[in-house]
């Protein structure tokens, strides 16, 4: 469906399509990706969202019949309620996607996802000075030999490790081909770069890609795939996503409408709707059920998505009726990028404050109704009355009100509780200027 619309378009001289020309097809871009879901893993870290196992099962199901390739379940390690819930996720059956999950480069960390039945178990650390010094509190050579250790013990217990390097794009390139290479040798096969605080430009990061994919194509004859996982600091997180697919990157990592840390990473609608029809690649994805994924998560997550959020906000394709109103009826695709069918959505009108009288005369007569001049004035003012008598006060009270209870569903503390909740049960006063100064010592 996707290539017929905009082929037919184009064979009749109607639209110019530029992301066809093959001046702009990067010569790296794939034929096939892999759609890698973190909206669990992600979404744990974010304070107003707790999943049901029910839920968590409900969204699974859903993303494995939409085509998702992986779905990291979990970090088994975090506490016992998320080991409990990621093995009993593992007992479910799926038909297409494969199951993963997350572990710090320990042996405790990847026994919790050992016990739980994890096949393919998903190692996370940082390598560039600052977390090693900061974080970690190791030096390169302890952090890579932790790094090989973890990979080792996971293959030696029959299961697959993949490595995703946190911060790698604020990693210098030599220590990036350092690890990724000890990964590779270690028997690692997707290699995933994280920019974990959103930090790079589009150009960035197809100059950082390739600069990878080349170097490591020189160390090593393994085989390797490489990765992306993109935060959104910056409102970046798609467009660098994209930027890393046309340097050669197959496995994509997204979360549902964006959720997750902080601003949330690439979201998986955006990311699966432009490679497709901006790109004509293949994600595995049946886009006729991204909308319905959409609602299924903001209802589990209890997190609004915007009005005017793409591809799956109420907005993205509602329109106002005005005086092109016949055009947009009989061809959507004057005010639209593609059919909304294509994700599992309908164009939708409506008649506003900003729809002309003598437009509302024309629909009526065009449906074989005669309104007299008083008629047409009061339907006029029936539909511009409810928004014009609105009150704005009311309406912002309304809103913080909503915003507020938002806040309250939050489930963690600020520090600023926490030490308060401390007081109250221990009745010592926590000295946080001693904490201050371990940190500055540091």
């Amino acid at each position: 469906m996707r290539k017929s619309i905009f082929k037919k378009l184009e064979s009749q001289g109607l639209i110019a399509n530029y992301n066809r020309l093959r001046k702009n097809l990067p010569s790296r871009l794939q034929k096939k990706v892999f759609i890698w879901d973190e909206s669990f893993r992600e979404s744990i870290k974010t304070p107003t969202v707790f999943l049901t196992y029910v839920e968590q099962v409900k969204l699974a199901k859903l993303m494995d019949d939409s085509g998702i390739s992986i779905i990291n379940v979990g970090f088994p390690a975090l506490y016992e309620g998320e080991k409990h819930n990621v093995k009993r996720i593992v007992n479910e059956t799926f038909e297409n996607a494969k199951l993963t999950a997350s572990a710090h480069a320990n042996k405790e960390s990847v026994d919790a996802c050992l016990e739980c039945g994890i096949k393919e178990i998903t190692i996370e650390m940082p390598f560039n000075g600052l977390n090693l010094k900061n974080r970690l509190r190791l030096t390169k050579k302890e952090a890579l030999a932790q790094l090989v250790n973890s990979i080792d013990y996971v293959r030696k217990h029959n299961a697959k490790a993949n490595f995703v390097l946190i911060d790698g794009s604020r990693t210098p390139i030599e220590e990036i081909i350092e690890c990724f290479t000890a990964a590779i040798n270690t028997g690692v096969s997707k290699l995933i770069l994280a920019d974990s605080v959103g930090f790079l430009r589009p150009l960035s990061m197809r100059y950082l890609m390739s600069k990878i994919r080349n170097e490591l194509n020189e160390k090593t004859k393994e085989n390797f795939s490489l990765g992306i996982h993109c935060h959104n600091a910056f409102g970046l997180a798609t467009a660098n996503t994209l930027a890393a697919v046309e340097e050669g990157a197959v496995y994509l990592h997204t979360c549902i409408a964006g959720f997750g840390e902080r601003a949330g990473i690439a979201p998986f609608e955006e990311v699966v709707t432009a490679l497709e029809l901006l790109y004509n690649i293949d994600t595995g994805v049946d886009q006729g059920k991204i909308y319905r994924l959409a609602q299924t998560a903001e209802k589990a997550f209890a997190l609004p998505i915007q009005f005017h959020k793409p591809i799956i906000g109420d907005a993205a394709f509602t329109h106002e009726i005005d005086q092109a109103l016949e055009e947009m009826q009989s061809t959507p695709m004057l005010y639209e990028p593609f059919p909304p069918e294509i994700v599992g959505r309908s164009t939708s009108l409506f008649i506003g404050r900003n729809t002309g009288q003598s437009l509302i005369q024309q629909i009526l007569e065009k449906a074989g109704i005669r309104a007299s001049p008083r008629q047409i004035d009061q339907l006029f003012r029936r539909i511009k009355g409810p928004q014009e008598s609105l009150d704005k006060g009311e309406a912002q009270i309304t809103f913080y009100q909503i915003k507020k209870l938002m806040k309250e569903l939050q489930k963690g503390y600020n520090m600023n509780d926490f030490w308060r909740l401390v007081e109250s049960i221990t009745r010592q006063k926590p000295n946080l200027q001693q904490i201050k100064n371990k940190k500055s010592k540091k």
